[in-house]
């Protein structure tokens, strides 16, 4: 775990390099999605059973092995403890409340000069939702991502996800029957997302593809985006916390440790202008690491990849968030609103000592899937907007074109487009 000073006179130098390191993946990955990719888009569906009988020790044989029916997501649904149930259904509940409010309004106005101009958003016909499987098999993420793609109308709602040795997670199941999943079938890895993208004999294609992943499944995404609409290219899961010592050493330890134990190349990074709370945190995560079922994958995240940085005053602590421009950024102090409007960078802020990032995670509303590797600078989280598009449209009558037509005339002839300038000087009768 590294500590940073502020007040260090290599502290510039060293947090330039926490800014710069690159948590994900590398030229190998890249090389070998490649070849997934062109395989899945020669060979199709066997090339899905080829590469899914090797990475998840599962036959895609029968019709039934390659396809999990609806039926089998109700009867999961229905066998959950009524606690759980609830709980999904309450955190689908207030994700489908938050991405409503989200939906864009259709435009259609006249101007100044006469001429109609509007823009109609609509929803893309099919969208693909990436569910990872195995130890990251997440119910919580089904949701964030079908919840809002039914809200913005998507007819064709298709997820993918690895069934290891055949295992099949009744959670996730049980998600897809709350959100509405349309097909379910049981592939994963960069092949999936090659499958989404190109289309097979089985399974076909979509028009955006969304959802977390490992970094075989994020490279695909960036590779075959312009072949499919993607939400983000999303790396290793990051927490930023900046807080007092006011705070319960044991809350922020347990917070640091609550993105840790997604990856052991997740980051937590702490800003503390106290000292001694910054020890005694560094302690408590110990401790905590020591209870922890994930403590390995926690661990190692942690002491490789853990920072806690002092600083004079937490007034340092926005340009500082900016720099990282985290995914998560929990702000744990009397008046988090103070630092908050100098924070322009990060995925989704946390206010307050009683707003733990996990709340974020399953039943607060908005999206958990958000940016990360510093994509906060110029990306959002997912929303109803990323399975939408919008298509303008110009009315003009006799006047309208009189009143605008020469000033397109004249910067047509300008760029050298005669043909440009020739269609709207028929019109005006030049």
């Amino acid at each position: 775990m590294l500590r940073l000073n502020s007040r260090d006179p290599g502290f510039e130098k060293a947090f330039a390099r926490l800014v710069r390191d690159r948590r994900e993946s590398d030229e190998d990955v890249a090389r070998d999605v490649t070849r997934i990719l062109g395989d899945v888009r020669v060979r199709g569906d066997e090339a899905l059973a080829e590469l899914t009988r090797r990475f998840d020790g599962h036959a895609l044989d029968s019709e039934e092995s390659w396809r999990i029916e609806p039926a089998a997501c109700r009867e999961a649904y229905d066998a959950l403890l009524p606690e759980l149930r609830a709980a999904l259904e309450l955190a689908a509940q207030r994700v489908r409340a938050y991405h409503e409010a989200q939906k864009p309004e259709n435009r259609d106005y006249v101007d100044e000069a006469g001429v109609r101009l509007g823009a109609t958003w609509r929803a893309v016909d099919a969208a693909g939702l990436y569910i990872p499987g195995g130890r990251a098999a997440y119910p919580s993420s089904l949701l964030m991502n079908a919840i809002p793609a039914k809200v913005a109308g998507v007819e064709r709602l298709v997820v993918v996800t690895p069934t290891p040795k055949g295992v099949v997670n009744p959670l996730v199941l049980a998600a897809a029957h709350i959100a509405g999943v349309d097909e379910i079938w049981r592939i994963g890895g960069a092949q999936a997302v090659a499958a989404l993208a190109y289309g097979t004999a089985r399974i076909r294609p979509v028009d955006v593809v969304t959802g977390p992943g490992n970094a075989w499944v994020a490279e695909a995404k960036r590779q075959l985006y312009g072949v499919v609409g993607i939400d983000m290219v999303a790396g290793p899961s990051e927490i930023l916390v900046i807080a007092d010592g006011k705070n319960d050493p044991d809350w922020i330890a347990a917070d640091l440790l609550s993105q840790a134990e997604h990856d052991p190349v997740a980051q937590s990074i702490l800003i503390t202008d106290d000292p001694l709370f910054a020890d005694t945190v560094a302690d408590r995560v110990g401790v905590e690491l020591a209870m922890l079922p994930s403590a390995r994958v926690a661990s190692e995240s942690w002491n490789t990849h853990g920072v806690i940085i002092e600083v004079a005053s937490l007034d340092e602590a926005p340009a500082l968030a900016n720099a990282l421009a985290a995914e998560h950024v929990q702000i744990a102090v009397d008046d988090p609103d103070r630092l908050a409007k100098d924070i322009r960078h990060a995925g989704s802020v946390f206010l307050g000592r009683l707003t733990p990032e996990a709340v974020g995670d399953y039943v607060a509303g908005p999206n958990h899937v958000l940016p990360t590797g510093r994509r906060a600078r110029f990306a959002s989280g997912l929303s109803v907007l990323d399975f939408m598009k919008r298509t303008s449209f110009i009315q003009l009558d006799e006047a309208a074109l009189k009143a605008i037509g020469p000033a397109a005339v004249a910067l047509a002839e300008a760029e050298g487009l005669p043909a440009h300038a020739r269609s709207i000087e028929v019109r005006l009768g030049i």
